[in-house]
């Protein structure tokens, strides 16, 4: 049945992103905000299939930040980067740069004020994407980044790169661990969209200051302790997760 249900998800999904794709056209020639706000429509359409047809949803636990102010989550699912669209409003992602060279995708995703980074750029990329995160903060909006840089199955070993510490040091302000078990209701590369109620949760800030090798520890430990639990929760509730 969550094979099936899976199979219905995506083709209604495909269908709703290619017709609001095409019909956002002109929007590429207007205000970014414009863009943002239909990209807004597009998550809630999203989701609303997604619990539809699926009977998966998602729950935010802890405080929401507002403001300028760092956001490091996990990274499990496609599920996360959608829902950050509605819980922070209009986040400055960090993302790879080659994301926005896919065809309509890309165009969108350039007009929602990103932070493309081109990984092979080395120190200079590092520097770019520190320059970018200050600027979304002067706008007074949240820096969104996932610090392992990929979407990770659920349990693998961490890998935190320390870009994160570059951005933490160089802005000067809180950041916000975020765990999450998304993982294991839409995992990476998975067709099959398991029923159930994900969970997103915004942990207590890092004050700014730290050592840079004392915020990645800590950094760390908060988010995989954090996301470890949830989905132990979560394989309470859903056993058929496994």
């Amino acid at each position: 049945m969550t094979a099936f249900r899976s199979a219905v998800f995506f083709v209604l999904f495909q269908l709703w992103t290619i017709t609001l794709g095409t019909l956002y056209l002109p929007l590429l020639a207007g205000p970014n905000r414009l863009v943002g706000l239909a990209a807004t429509f597009w998550v809630r359409g999203t989701f609303l299939l997604l619990r539809l047809i699926c009977g998966l949803s998602w729950q935010v636990r802890g405080t929401v930040p507002q403001g300028p102010v760092l956001v490091a989550s996990k990274h499990q699912s496609t599920l996360e980067t959608f829902a950050f669209r509605l819980i922070l409003g209009e986040p400055a992602v960090i993302l790879k740069q080659e994301l926005l060279k896919i065809p309509f995708f890309g165009w969108y995703l350039a007009k929602t004020g990103v932070i493309a980074i081109d990984r092979a750029a080395g120190t200079k990329a590092l520097k770019e994407m520190v320059k970018g995160a200050a600027s979304a903060v002067e706008q007074g909006r949240p820096v969104l980044i996932f610090p392992e840089g990929h979407r990770q199955p659920v349990g693998a070993p961490p890998d935190y790169h320390t870009g994160i510490a570059m951005i933490y040091s160089g802005l000067n302000i809180p950041c916000v661990p975020v765990a999450l078990n998304t993982g294991l209701f839409w995992g990476r590369g998975s067709f099959g969209k398991r029923p159930g109620v994900a969970t997103i949760h915004f942990l207590d800030p890092i004050a700014p200051g730290m050592d840079r090798k004392a915020f990645m520890a800590e950094l760390q430990r908060q988010i995989e302790t954090a996301s470890d639990s949830l989905a132990a929760e979560a394989r309470q509730t859903w056993p058929s997760l496994g």
